[in-house]
Parts: C-alpha cells; sequence; structure tokens
C-alpha cells in the first residue's frame, strides 16, 4: 500500500466490499454531507501522494483489521452512537418512570444502574443492606421488580446496558424472564451486561466471590448466551471504573486489555472456540480530560485488541478482532465547586468519545458531584450528546483527526506503552495473577496519589477548585431519595415472598446449590430459579455457601 496505485486498489477494495455491503442494510442519513458553508464532506479522507509511505497496514480503514480507524465501515453516516444514559435511583417503579422520560427525550438506549445491595447479592429487608436501598441505583430483589422496572417498556424495541457484575448472571435471567413474559425470545434480546469482575478487585470492591468461582460464572454465561442470546453482549470489560480510580490513560487501556486476555483465556479453557464468543465481548472506556491523548487512547485500544485477538488467540473472524466499546464522561473530573462548569466538561470529554469512535455514550450531568442527577441535569446531558450529532458534523466523516502527525505520534505511543504493562502483566501470570499480586492496584494507587498532588500542589489547575474559584452558594435542586422509598421496597417484597409458591422456590434453589458443588452450567438453574420469584439474596446466599467469599489482600 505504499504507492499511489496501492492505496487507490485498496480503496477500490473498501468501496466496493465492506461499504457496498452496508449501505444495502443500512444507507446513509443524507446524499450529501457538507458543512454550513455548504463544502462537501466525503465519507473518508485518505493520504495524499506524498503520505502513501506512511499509511501503511498500521491505519487500515474502516471496518477493515486492525480498526484503528473504527470498526463500522460508514461509522456515523449511517447512524449516530447510542446514546444510553446512566439511571436508576430508589425503587422499580421511580426508575421506570425517569426511563420513560429519557426515551421520550430521546434517548435511544437504556442502562440500569444498581444499588449497593443489588450489587452485591443482598435482598432490601438484609440488615446489611439497611439505609442503602435505593440510594446509589435502583434496588431489584426479584423478577417482580424487574417487571416493573421494564413496565411499558417493550423489550423487542430497546437495548439495555446493565451495569452489574458479581450477581451478573441473576439479573440476566431476570431480563430473559420479562423479555419472555412480554412475548419477546431471549434470542432477540439486545444489550450488555457489565460482568467484569476481575476490575472490581482493583477498582470498585463489589466482589462476592474469588476470582476462579466468579470466573465460573462468568465463562457459564459465555456459554448459554454464544447458544441462546446471539445478540447479547456477555460482558463489557470495563476500564472506565480503573480510571475513575485513579490511573492513567496508558494504564486504562492495558488493565482493560489484560483482563480481557483473562476472559478469553478462560473461555478457550472450558471449551469454546474464540469465534464462538469473541464477537460479543464489549469493552467500557471513561474519556477524561486530555482532549487529544483521549482521542488517542480510542483509536490505540482498537488497534491493540485486534491484534492480540488476531496473533495471540488465533482468531480467524474479522468480527473476533472489532473492538466495541461505550464511552462515558469521566465523573472523577466533575466539580461540586462551580458546578455549570461541568457542562463544559461533559461537553468535551463527549466530542472525545465520539471523535475516537465510540459505539454508545453517556454524559454525565452537571450535579453529579453533589447528588443523583435531576431530570433538568439530565436532560441537560442528553441533550449535549444530541447537539454534537445534529449540530456540529462531527460525525460526517470517518476518524476525522487521522493523519494527525500529534494524533498518530500519541496512537502509536499509548499502544507500545500499553502494550509493554501487558507483557509485565503476561510475565506474572496474567491479570488474576497481578491482581493477587497486588501490582495493578499499586499502579492505579500510585498514579492516583501522583495526580491528587499536582491538583493539591496548583500544578495541575482544576477550573473552580483551584484556580479561578468564587465564593458561592449552591441554588441546585438536588435529587433526594426519599427514606419512605426503602420501607416501600422491603413492603413489597415482603408481599411478593408470601404470594409465590414457596415449594418451587426451594426446588430451584436446591437444584441450583447441586449444580454450583458440581461442573454443570448454572444459568439454566438461575434461569429456573428466577422464574418462580425467587429472590436475588436467596440466590447469591446459596452461592455464598458453596464459592465462599472473598476477602481482597492487603497491598500497601
Amino acid at each position: 500500500m505504499g504507492s499511489e496505485k496501492g492505496l487507490r486498489k485498496t480503496i477500490k477494495e473498501w468501496n466496493e466490499g465492506p461499504v457496498a455491503k452496508t449501505l444495502a442494510k443500512f444507507p446513509e442519513r443524507k446524499e450529501q454531507f457538507e458543512t454550513l458553508s455548504g463544502i462537501p464532506v466525503d465519507r473518508l479522507y485518505s493520504p495524499s501522494e506524498k503520505a502513501l509511505k506512511d499509511y501503511g497496514p498500521e491505519l487500515g480503514f474502516p471496518g477493515m483489521f486492525p480498526f484503528t480507524r473504527g470498526v463500522q465501515p460508514t461509522m456515523y453516516r449511517g447512524r449516530f452512537w447510542t446514546m444510553r444514559q446512566y439511571s436508576g435511583f430508589a425503587t422499580a417503579k421511580e426508575t421506570n418512570e425517569r426511563f420513560k422520560f429519557l426515551l421520550d427525550q430521546g434517548q435511544t438506549g437504556l442502562s440500569i444502574a444498581f444499588d449497593l445491595p443489588t450489587q452485591i447479592g443482598y435482598d432490601s429487608d438484609n440488615p446489611l443492606a439497611q439505609g442503602e436501598v435505593g440510594k446509589v441505583g435502583v434496588a431489584i430483589d426479584s423478577l417482580a421488580d424487574m417487571e416493573l422496572l421494564f413496565d411499558g417498556i417493550p423489550l423487542d424495541k430497546v437495548s439495555t446496558s446493565m451495569t452489574i457484575n458479581a450477581p451478573a448472571a441473576i439479573l440476566l435471567a431476570m431480563y430473559i424472564a420479562v423479555g419472555e413474559k412480554q412475548g419477546v425470545p431471549m434470542n432477540k434480546l439486545r444489550g450488555t451486561i457489565q460482568n467484569d469482575i476481575l476490575k472490581e478487585y482493583v477498582a470498585r470492591g463489589t466482589f462476592i466471590h474469588g476470582p476462579n468461582e466468579s470466573m465460573r460464572l462468568i465463562t457459564d454465561t459465555f456459554k448459554f448466551c454464544s447458544k441462546n442470546m446471539p445478540l447479547w453482549n456477555t460482558i463489557s470489560i470495563s476500564g472506565y471504573h480503573i480510571r475513575e480510580a485513579g490511573s492513567t490513560a496508558v494504564q486504562e487501556v492495558a488493565f482493560t486489555l489484560a483482563n480481557g486476555i483473562a476472559y478469553v483465556d478462560a473461555a478457550i479453557k472450558v471449551g469454546l472456540d474464540v469465534d464462538s464468543f469473541a464477537s460479543r465481548l464489549s469493552f467500557f472506556f471513561g474519556s477524561h480530560s486530555d482532549f487529544f491523548e483521549e482521542i488517542a487512547k480510542f483509536r490505540a485500544a482498537r488497534r491493540l485488541w485486534a491484534k492480540i485477538m488476531h496473533d495471540r488467540f488465533g482468531a480467524k473472524d474479522d468480527s473476533s478482532c472489532r473492538m466495541r466499546f461505550h464511552t462515558q464522561t469521566a465523573g472523577c473530573t466533575l466539580t461540586a465547586q462551580q458546578p455549570d462548569n461541568n457542562v463544559v466538561r461533559v461537553t468535551l470529554q463527549a466530542l472525545q468519545g465520539v471523535l475516537g469512535g465510540t459505539q454508545s455514550l453517556h454524559t454525565n450531568s452537571r450535579d453529579e458531584a453533589l447528588s443523583l442527577p435531576t431530570e433538568q441535569s439530565v436532560q441537560i446531558a442528553l441533550r449535549t450528546q444530541q447537539i454534537i450529532a445534529y449540530e456540529t458534523g462531527v460525525g460526517d466523516t470517518i476518524d476525522p483527526l487521522a493523519g494527525s502527525y500529534f494524533i498518530e505520534h500519541l496512537t502509536d505511543e499509548i499502544e507500545k506503552r500499553a502494550m509493554e504493562y501487558i507483557t509485565k502483566i503476561d510475565d506474572m501470570g496474567g491479570a488474576p495473577a497481578a491482581i493477587e499480586k497486588g501490582f495493578i492496584q499499586r499502579e492505579i494507587n500510585d498514579s492516583a496519589y501522583k495526580f491528587q498532588q499536582a491538583v493539591d500542589n496548583n500544578t495541575r489547575v482544576v477550573v473552580g477548585l483551584n484556580r479561578f474559584t468564587v465564593e458561592e452558594e449552591q441554588q441546585f435542586d438536588y435529587l433526594r431519595v426519599d427514606p419512605a422509598a426503602e420501607a416501600e421496597q422491603i413492603g413489597r417484597l415482603q408481599e411478593m415472598r408470601e404470594k409465590r409458591d414457596q415449594a418451587a422456590v426451594d426446588k430451584t434453589l436446591e437444584a441450583l446449590r447441586s449444580a454450583a458443588e458440581s461442573d454443570g452450567n448454572l444459568m439454566p438453574l438461575i434461569l429456573n430459579a428466577v422464574k418462580v420469584y425467587a429472590t436475588l439474596g436467596e440466590m447469591c446466599g446459596v452461592l455464598r455457601e458453596v464459592f465462599g467469599e472473598y476477602r481482597a489482600p492487603d497491598i500497601l
């Protein structure tokens, strides 16, 4: 591809191959794209003849290996990224109302935040859940709550992402059961479960079992979905929480992909062919404050993952090498001081995600450093995405910053440095071993400490926090979860228990216990228990008894 003739040949193959096939199924949004001045905007810009020798296989073309320039041949010219605002609070009824509000405002996908008891497998009436029910997300105790959560929302019309990890298999089973009640078979459901337990050990802490037992639940989900749910993303390998915990951009890429390698290894070890599940792996990254570094980060991660899947795991299907990812603007960059400044931060971070080629996007609300977001703040956050999509023209051409000397240098540098970390982790025995040794945790902690030192020393400016400060009185109408929501949730849970068939529940829980003690796939047994209204806490309780609970090592 080092000549004008070679590049023209490749462009012709791209237009006649991937582009033509995509256009046959998904026409572009307009016949002609142009700037506000009427200047035509082409689908793709390539190097000039002078730059041909530098183009090479490292960049390639959108929709073609190694996917540096994007995973789809036409990217946002066909349709925009999924606008998926993360939401959930109090009870299923209140969150259902927020979902409907967001859908009415033009949101194109749902994303569920669960409360802390749900995330760690406790029912709302467990003493350990007291005071936490519905506070940082919605409380889901059983299928009855999931039915209420999606009341009036047809699951064949929306894509749903669930930020749930330790009990991910159980929440997925609940979603499947709601779909069946709506007449939507599981093979038609679209969405994602986060299901990424490794990052919990280093960044968030909402784990239940140890790595081996958790990996079994994850690979059981892979197996079940590869046979029954072809449209479902079985894991969202998350760099976002690693970044929120204080990592650098390079570390975010490295540790996320190292975790991805561990999941692929685990799936292959239980007998899955890499091309039978790898296309349903998805990723989740943060979009932080360094504009060009973040754009380059997305491009480097995409290229590095493609090489890993092809070279390391021998993936033959291009779709197995294609990194699809969700992006969320960086919650850790938001300030309680001068909260309206957060609208500007989020706008720039969202733009970075789009310029980096994200498949879906969540924009944080301006008041999230203070409380759960109000409807007004959520609407502004969604409008930010819509303005970027419909008014700026940034989606009219693909990978518009490609070829920038700075962007390409950063892309190469991030890929190289991330690979150095991955090699070091491989030498330790892989991500689980590196986590047990405390290596990843210490690296994140060191980076977080250095960043905070720079803020405290004023060598890193945070506008409104350590420079350009003002005396202010907060005027926000904060969203506060009514304490009565906890009592209401517990009341509904107890009422459901009284009405269900307890004998059927006991039978399914015993079957789940037996399967957990053997090596059978747990997903069908979990689904059976969900359908008779066994609670999340009851199912997790059975697994706790069999698998035990994990205690993190002291790394300091």
